[in-house]
């Protein structure tokens, strides 16, 4: 599996993810230091997801024009510049709140194309037989940058404060860069002929949203991850901390150790699917039907428990078969489409999930609202339950 362009991808990655982990826990602290409203800190998940699906949205026009390697090197770098440039205008002149959310929705925008081109440019650096075992690798790297992230975030934001964690993540991103300099891609890059016309736009945008809807395995594999991620807006904040209130009867604290759980058994279930990579990847149509039902039957169990250990364990078990599926989805959608055009599937994906997730996020939200916590968690199982039936009946197109 291992080869050097791979190693300076998950390099690269790991140090620009926990430079992101530390952006944003640096931002927050100062953005409380200096308005003290909650509001304006709620303001900052919403810019975030609306640049990353315009991003995600127009990439594929980038996609056509620039190597993957190109972009995610401007990305990087460009991520770099902006946060330079939101230090350099604090010091020269003083802090100032609509440039720092102007900077946050640029950064973000930049992402929005950096993560579906490094997640298309996996498969052309390691062997399609270890696909497995690369995915479970970077996955189990992701979650254990956000579960070590914003520990170690918080505790250094404490230590050293908001505006010095800004100028750590500088140093990060600037690392990050010059890894990903280092990438050697050698597939051919294919795009159209005349990318200048409004129609051959057009194209190139609907490109990535029609390979998804029109090859039947594809299609599948995404009707499956609507499914997760509606269910997922179950676990948000807002709702997690009125579980832990009304629920479990603890104080805020829980959320804190719930999520916890919750990563370290997403960092498990990707060291198992690295260890059992041979297994997973000769079963894996049954592995995303038995995780799509595990999760269903541990998140309805979650949501009717009262009892905080049993809410830990439950929240650890959710994480585990929910990073084994993830991966096994993962490596189902990159050996069903070709290399060239995953990029623009993983565009739009990125588009597609991000409006499921923000929509299903108010209308879970609504539900506890009127409703109650547990009923939430219900509607969660109940998709989470079709979605094992829709695999089970799409078993053969989940195949490798």
């Amino acid at each position: 599996m291992e080869t050097t362009s791979f190693r300076h991808l998950w390099l690269g990655q790991l140090l620009a993810n926990s430079g992101d982990v530390f952006y944003i826990v640096g931002l927050m602290a100062i953005i409380h230091e200096q308005t003290g409203s909650a509001m304006y800190l709620a303001v900052v998940p919403f810019i975030i997801t609306v640049a990353k699906f315009i991003s995600g949205f127009i990439a594929p026009l980038l996609l056509d024009q620039y190597r993957l390697k190109s972009l995610l090197v401007f990305s990087q770098l460009a991520k770099t510049l902006l946060l330079f440039t939101m230090q350099m205008v604090t010091i020269t002149f003083s802090w100032n709140l609509v440039i720092t959310f102007v900077l946050v929705f640029c950064i973000s925008f930049l992402d929005g194309w950096a993560t579906p081109a490094r997640d298309a440019m996996l498969p052309r650096l390691v062997h399609r037989d270890d696909l497995i075992k690369a995915n479970s690798f970077v996955a189990t790297l992701d979650q254990t940058v956000q579960l070590g992230g914003w520990a170690s975030g918080g505790i250094l934001v404490a230590l050293i404060g908001g505006n010095q964690m800004i100028w750590l993540t500088l140093c990060l991103f600037v690392i990050s860069t010059f890894f990903m300099r280092l990438l050697k891609d050698n597939t051919e890059q294919i795009g159209e002929e005349d990318n200048t016309t409004v129609q051959s736009k057009w194209q190139s945008l609907k490109e990535g949203w029609l390979f998804i809807w029109k090859i039947p395995s594809i299609r599948s594999i995404h009707l499956i991850y609507v499914f997760e991620y509606i269910a997922s807006a179950v676990w948000i904040a807002a709702i997690l901390y009125v579980y832990v209130a009304e629920i479990l009867g603890k104080d805020q604290s829980w959320w804190g150790y719930i999520n916890a759980t919750f990563f370290l058994g997403l960092v498990i279930g990707g060291l198992f699917a690295v260890k059992f990579a041979e297994v997973v990847d000769l079963h894996l149509p049954y592995v995303i039907i038995i995780s799509s039902f595990g999760i269903c039957l541990g998140t309805l169990t979650f949501g009717l428990n009262s009892s905080p250990i049993a809410a830990l364990f439950l929240s650890a078990l959710c994480g585990f078969l929910e990073q084994v599926k993830s991966i096994s989805l993962q490596t189902s959608l990159q050996r069903a489409a070709s290399i060239h055009q995953l990029p623009k599937i993983y565009a739009a994906q990125g588009a597609l999930l991000s409006l499921v997730f923000a929509v299903s996020s108010v209308i879970f939200g609504f539900l506890t609202e009127l409703y109650s916590v547990s009923f939430s968690f219900i509607i969660a199982a109940l998709l989470l339950f079709s979605s094992g039936i829709y695999s089970t009946i799409k078993k053969k197109l989940l195949s490798s």
